[in-house]
């Protein structure tokens, strides 16, 4: 399964490495990140139907990550990639917001990996 990370924060990729070393090495999840909601939809742009999971954070500089569900949710049909939304704020705005603007998953930070590892091996 191949997951996008989407976050501005760039230590971000470190720490899905090492929480999912096994799965990486295993060659049951490949990962790729983006830095901003623009970079994001680049990626997607060129490797439509290679990411079939985002996890996307919310709070970005340029396009949110809301905007970025927005955009996913509108433009890739066949078939749209499940995305998780993530975000330190765990507010029921943006939780609404991103659910109304069809996300399928909210996790809040600091994320937990084990519930996390969870639910994406049910998508497997």
């Amino acid at each position: 399964m191949k997951i996008l990370v989407v976050d501005d924060e760039r230590d971000v990729q470190t720490l899905f490495e090492q929480r999912f070393r096994k799965e990486i090495k295993s060659g049951e999840m490949l990962f790729a990140f983006a830095y901003s909601g623009e970079e994001a939809l680049e990626y997607l742009k060129t490797l439509s139907h290679e990411a079939v999971l985002i996890l996307s954070d919310i709070n970005m500089p340029g396009m949110s990550g809301l905007e970025l569900l927005k955009h996913i949710k509108q433009k890739f049909e066949k078939p749209p990639p499940v995305v998780m939304m993530i975000t330190a704020y765990g507010d029921d705005e943006n939780y609404n917001q991103a659910m109304k603007l069809g996300a399928n998953d909210f996790l809040t930070k600091p994320l937990d990996f084990n519930q996390l590892k969870e639910k994406l091996k049910i998508l497997i």
